[in-house]
């Protein structure tokens, strides 16, 4: 079988993750709409169409068809709800996406629209607001409300700052890609305001098979972020006190909206115990590194799936020690 990792950017540790779970089964392939170092580590690249052009997916069903792509895989928010929404026209030329549904990469996409969604089904959430005038209380967060790593993220602690974050997060967003997102919405609405929590901030890899169903939560406790990244953290087991209120939210999580394959949340736990929901990417995150070095393999798991060898993908899917990671020792984007 061979693989396509769309909009491989500078991730390649994950590339060369999928080249090691593939072995000499297959081909792993990296596109991107321009020249990046992860298409230097894969065992073939292409340089795609810009994701938004009409060319984009009848590119990409032609190179599938050409490549004999059994499975799809993108790392990129933009990316994977203009794929998923032409799933049948992949699977016609033999291709897998390995991502969940467009509905859901919409949710995710919208933060706003995020967390509405995720109060609504009983879980934490902070404050969120469209407006500037609709505050009473400080420190808030100010970022887009269509985002994506740390681009445009602020923090207010005033009526001042507040103004001044929010004036540069439109600007933020009308400068760089974030536009194509943006422009589903009205102008005055591309900005959201969320109110600041105070606690410990957790990463999650929820885990589902593709197609769907639930397998595990691997949790990490950050100490350290870089560009919206995770510099350092620890992959928790079952002898941490808060391990089994984060998988428990993972699985719940899961059993709600039904994601395929790797999940990204972000989490911070107050004081008391409560977790509260601060994000979640449809894909590998910058976090998944650190769950690797712990002994998971997801990038294999994806394969064995493909295979049909169900019960050794979902071991794959499990840490086998408590590992504490730093930036130093694990890949970064280079």
């Amino acid at each position: 079988m061979n693989i396509l990792l769309t909009s491989a950017g500078r991730r390649t540790y994950l590339v060369e993750y999928f080249k090691k779970a593939l072995g000499d089964e297959g081909r792993v392939y990296a596109a991107n709409s321009q020249n990046s170092p992860a298409l230097m580590c894969a065992d073939g690249h292409i340089i795609t169409p810009m994701i938004y052009s009409d060319e984009y997916i009848p590119f990409l069903l032609k190179q599938c068809r050409v490549l004999e792509i059994s499975l799809l895989v993108s790392f990129f928010d933009i990316d994977m709800p203009v794929l998923s929404r032409h799933r049948a026209e992949f699977e016609a030329v033999g291709t897998r996406l390995a991502m969940s549904d467009a509905d859901f990469y919409d949710i995710c996409s919208d933060k706003y629209k995020m967390s509405l969604r995720l109060a609504e089904h009983g879980f934490g959430v902070p404050d969120s607001f469209l407006s500037p005038y609709e505050i009473s209380e400080y420190p808030l967060i100010v970022k887009p409300r269509f985002g994506m790593g740390s681009l445009g993220v602020y923090k207010a602690a005033n009526d001042i700052e507040l103004k001044g974050a929010y004036s540069m997060c439109s600007r933020e967003v009308s400068d760089t890609y974030l536009r194509f997102e943006s422009a589903a919405v009205n102008a005055e609405n591309v900005v959201m305001i969320q109110k600041a929590l105070v606690g410990t901030e957790y990463g999650l890899d929820v885990i589902s098979d593709l197609d769907g169903n639930y397998v595990n939560t691997i949790v990490r406790k950050k100490f350290a972020m870089r560009s919206g990244e995770t510099d350092e953290a620890v992959v928790l087991d079952d002898s941490d006190p808060e391990y089994a209120v984060l998988t428990e939210l993972g699985a719940s999580f899961a059993e709600a909206f039904g994601p395929k394959g790797l999940t990204d949340m972000d989490v911070i736990m107050n004081e008391g115990g409560e977790a509260e929901i601060i994000d979640i990417n449809g894909r590998f995150g910058g976090g998944y590194p650190f769950s690797h070095i712990a002994g998971a393999d997801v990038p294999r798991a994806y394969v064995l799936w493909m295979q049909g060898r169900n019960e050794e993908a979902r071991k794959c899917c499990f840490p086998k020690y408590r590992a504490h990671g730093y930036k130093d020792i694990v890949p970064r984007r280079y």
